[in-house]
């Protein structure tokens, strides 16, 4: 703050001040945790990278860019496991759906 302010600037300072307090914090607790469907998207978004990752090392590694066989293998075997695990939640997801639309009312 400056020193030569009069008496309305300040209140009218300290307003400004505690009002944009006041959003940062309704804004910190309109939505602390992104949804479950963001939480799916990051996660499909992952899987892809991930897949594309394994896929461009096996290429470098074809055309002589990469020496590390291990290090292609190792990404190979993330993407599949990755694959797998996206699999697994699909399908599970779909038997409960299942499960729900068959239940009696």
């Amino acid at each position: 703050m400056k020193v030569g302010l009069s008496n309305s600037q300040l209140l009218q300072q300290a307003a400004n001040s505690s009002q944009t307090g006041l959003v940062k914090q309704s804004q910190k607790f309109e939505n602390p945790e992104p949804s479950f469907m963001q939480r799916l998207e990051d996660g499909l978004e992952q899987v892809a990278r991930t897949q594309n990752d394994a896929a461009n090392l096996a290429k470098n590694y074809e055309l002589g860019l990469e020496n590390d066989l291990a290090k292609v293998m190792v990404g190979q075997q993330v993407s599949s496991l990755a694959f797998q695990l996206t699999l697994n939640v699909r399908n599970k997801a779909l038997s409960a759906y299942k499960d729900i639309m068959n239940m009696p009312v």
